[in-house]
């Protein structure tokens, strides 16, 4: 896929994108519901998780390319029916929440295209167009399906799983930024690997515990602190473990007490969602990991043995290609 975007015009989208589907729509719900006054705290706590993440981004990004910067963001909107009064009116919320699809499409659809590309869905969606060098048939699925989902769908329950699922995913690029830094396979001895697993149930089940305690508020401060010394521990004794990787152009800093750090912060704000929202998580969850296990691994270990044989197939004397490779 062609490069055409700049970090000023990615900076911006971004913006637009948070501006469109968060700040002038869910602090209005939020604050009227739940934080009240204090909204301004909750803007902080989650702009510190949302900090954290993107340092781990940022170093995926830049060392995996392919897998790297775009997080998607899905457009959240009220009843069907005020999306085509606020378009007659020229109402400024219809348009920031169309900035708002506008970048969940881009980042999206290139997520599906990766995807595409490994047979977990059909190969049509990895589709490129050949003059404009985008994913032309997975941003027309992903526009038309968030389109629909956003018309439809209630501000609450969207904003929910939105919220839910985001931070999951920061939490899962945390631990995956630690298990990269800390596993290298064929390299890794079995008793390191052990004690990395080790560190990461600590720190994962120490900060899950300390927002239980909060959520439930139970034993007090004395359960919050047990729970907070428990995760320095485990920090602690991971940091003290052989580091198997090193980026080689930026790495997050202070690892891993930022990655880990991360993973408590993410885990502190989901615990503070409706309980609703983990069921339908669940539900989402599941169904994916059942497609996953039915149809993804076998469409992937099908592509991987057909490379393979194609790759021993060329024998040694043949001439190289020296031809362009397209795509």
């Amino acid at each position: 896929m062609r490069r055409c975007l700049t970090a000023w015009d990615l900076t911006w989208l971004a913006f637009g994108s948070v501006v469109g589907s968060g700040i002038f729509v869910i602090t209005g719900q939020e604050a009227r519901t739940d934080a009240g006054p204090a909204i301004v705290l909750s803007y902080a706590i989650s702009g510190f998780s949302a900090l954290l993440s993107a340092l781990c981004y940022t170093e995926f990004a830049v060392d995996v390319p392919v897998a790297g910067a775009v997080v998607g963001a899905a457009g959240l909107g009220r009843s069907w029916s005020s999306y085509f009064a606020s378009m007659i009116k020229n109402d400024p919320d219809f348009f920031r929440m169309t900035t708002s699809l506008l970048v969940g499409s881009m980042g999206q659809a290139r997520y599906m295209t990766q995807i595409a590309r490994s047979h977990m869905i059909p190969p049509f969606f990895a589709l490129v167009h050949p003059k404009t060098g985008t994913p032309v048939n997975a941003t027309l699925v992903i526009t038309l399906l968030s389109s629909i989902v956003g018309l439809f769908s209630s501000l609450d329950v969207l904003s929910n799983v939105f919220s839910i699922s985001t931070l999951f995913i920061f939490m899962l690029m945390a631990v995956a930024l630690l298990v990269r830094r800390y596993y290298l396979r064929q390299k890794t001895s079995q008793e390191d690997l052990m004690r990395v697993l080790g560190c990461l149930f600590v720190i994962i089940a120490s900060s899950a515990v300390g927002t239980a305690l909060w959520n439930a508020n139970k034993l007090g401060w004395i359960g919050y602190t047990v729970a907070a010394v428990v995760w320095l521990i485990g920090t602690l004794a991971m940091s003290f473990l052989p580091k198997q990787r090193t980026p080689k152009v930026w790495g997050v800093p202070l690892v891993p007490w930022l990655p880990s750090l991360s993973i408590a912060t993410n885990l502190f704000l989901i615990g503070s969602l409706e309980p609703d929202a983990f069921w339908r998580f669940f539900l989402c969850t599941a169904f994916m990991l059942l497609y996953y296990i039915f149809v993804g691994v076998h469409a992937t270990y099908d592509v991987e043995h057909q490379n393979s044989q194609d790759f021993k197939d060329v024998k040694p004397t043949d001439e190289p290609n020296h031809a362009p490779f397209v795509t």
